[in-house]
């Protein structure tokens, strides 16, 4: 699973000479929340809802919506943008993106590809692939087999028991939580307790 496999590939990006009032009206317009920005082909900042919040008046200031609205129209993305952004690669893997996001606590970040910005993946992006990996929305029965003694073969026994009994594997996660290693499987809705019943017959620990 690369970043590429679940990023938004079709980018909405402005220039650092692009009014803040325009990217406010880009973002609405589109529904999104973040602005790469680029000079020529390069990635120079980010411009977000956060930052055009950061930047605009507190509530406590006299100014009023029509003078707000000329500052906006005045300031550019560049006075307001995040200068220093973090990226990934295209090929990088879906895991290595999580890791940087919650490394610095962000929500998203720019994929590149030859230094040119090709898409964003985002925490939206990351929940959305989660739940494909998962295969969420296939009706499905999950079982959990507890591995006691991890050693070499053990995906294959159980699939080896499955399939000598004709049942299918639709997902298989292997998770490690705490030290425990379970590994977890999505099968047909009705064969859940027949699954079960095979798998402890052959000396797996489900639940």
């Amino acid at each position: 699973m690369t970043v590429a496999d679940y990023m938004t590939k079709d980018v909405i990006t402005v220039r650092p000479t692009t009014k803040v009032n325009e990217a406010v009206s880009l973002m609405k317009d589109n529904q999104i929340h973040r602005l790469p920005v680029i000079d020529g082909n390069q990635l120079v900042g980010l411009v977000t809802s956060g930052t055009i919040a950061h930047a605009s008046p507190s509530s406590a200031t006299s100014l009023s919506i029509y003078e707000v609205n000329y500052l906006f129209n005045k300031m550019t993305v560049a006075q307001i943008m995040t200068k220093k952004v973090l990226t990934i690669a295209a090929d990088a893997s879906l895991e290595d993106a999580i890791y940087q996001m919650r490394q610095h606590q962000i929500g998203v970040l720019p994929v590149m590809k030859d230094h040119n910005v090709v898409g964003m993946i985002t925490n939206n992006d990351i929940l959305d692939a989660f739940l494909d990996i998962t295969d969420y929305f296939q009706k499905a029965q999950v079982v959990q087999i507890v591995i006691e003694h991890d050693k070499t073969g053990v995906i294959f026994k159980i699939g080896e028991v499955l399939a000598k009994n004709n049942l299918n594997i639709q997902t298989l996660m292997v998770t490690r939580h705490l030290g425990e290693i379970v590994v977890e499987i999505h099968v047909d809705p009705q064969d859940g307790v027949e699954v079960r019943q095979v798998l402890e017959e052959a000396g797996f620990n489900t639940r």
